[in-house]
């Protein structure tokens, strides 16, 4: 073995084990390692002429990383060289080579090129319910606008056909929409489909479900959901919030009112969900930010 580094030899002895260490060592137990790398590894190069390529858990690990803390390719490398324990999670050494923001760079559009993202996604999700990890007994159903740039000034001269236009209050958006279908007991997402932002929420509900739920719980843009043909055998308690403007004619004494009001607090979960997937670009049609939060969430 080599000798240690200033930065290894301090981090030995050090008296306190930080919030980011122990994330991390949540994350090494959570994660199936060698499942994800018989996912992923088709294509990955396996070496040549000139530098060998980084070991591909080394690189999943820093991927991971980069997802969790929602940091750019130069930030990646910045940590790599500044945090030990960032480097000891992704197998790296300070006095051997590190990964630039390049390489990492490269290995994103790997991922994305090979379509891994739901392979990654599913995984993670059989992994959970292999250990227990998920409640079957409720799903939140919600959707959240992506937005895209409208801009016409790219190489192809034109804007990605499968973004949308869709109006929200008095505003328009352009761009896609993801759909999730989040667990209602540990706020898990387990189901996720995107579509352009023109979709209506209530189109994509069949897909949310994992068909074991006892009861599904969505804001008031999935009212009618259960008179629609997919739902017809599904016996679930739908519990579907009020339209704002039938709300708003009830007292807060009036029990409907404290019905919505706890429809409201379990929905919060979901919501929770998007407020952290909206810190990440979605890179996929099935997203690796949906397995960011999954992971999220477990750890905390």
């Amino acid at each position: 073995m080599s000798q240690l580094t200033f930065a290894e030899a301090e981090y030995a002895i050090k008296k306190r084990k930080t919030r980011r260490e122990k994330f991390l060592d949540q994350l090494e137990v959570l994660i199936p390692w060698q499942k994800l790398k018989q996912q992923v590894g088709k294509g990955y190069s396996k070496g040549g002429p000139g530098r060998p390529p980084y070991p591909l858990e080394t690189m999943l690990r820093i991927h991971i990383m980069q997802l969790v803390y929602n940091l750019s390719d130069p930030e990646m490398e910045d940590y790599l060289y500044e945090v030990e324990s960032m480097r000891r999670f992704a197998h790296l050494r300070l006095c051997e080579s590190i990964p630039d923001e390049t390489t990492i760079l490269n290995f994103r559009h790997y991922l994305e090129l090979h379509k891994f993202g739901k392979k990654v996604f599913d995984t993670i999700n059989q992994h959970l319910a292999d250990k227990g990890l998920r409640l079957r007994e409720g799903t939140i159903i919600d959707a959240t606008i992506i937005a895209a740039p409208t801009s016409t000034k790219n190489a192809d001269k034109a804007r990605d056909p499968e973004m949308h236009q869709t109006k929200k209050g008095n505003e328009w958006h352009h761009g896609m929409k993801m759909h999730i279908g989040v667990d209602d007991g540990l706020g898990l997402i387990h189901s996720i489909t995107t579509t352009g932002a023109n979709a209506h929420d209530i189109t994509q509900a069949d897909q949310l479900l994992h068909g074991e739920e006892l009861r599904v719980w969505g804001d008031a843009g999935y009212q009618g959901v259960d008179k629609r043909e997919e739902h017809e055998e599904r016996e679930v308690e739908w519990l579907i919030a009020m339209r704002p403007s039938k709300r708003a004619q009830l007292t807060k004494s009036n029990p409907l009112a404290q019905a919505e009001k706890i429809k409201a607090s379990v929905r919060a979960k979901v919501e929770h969900a998007f407020f952290t997937l909206s810190a990440c670009l979605v890179t996929a049609r099935f997203g690796i930010a949906a397995w960011k939060k999954t992971l999220i969430a477990y750890a905390f």
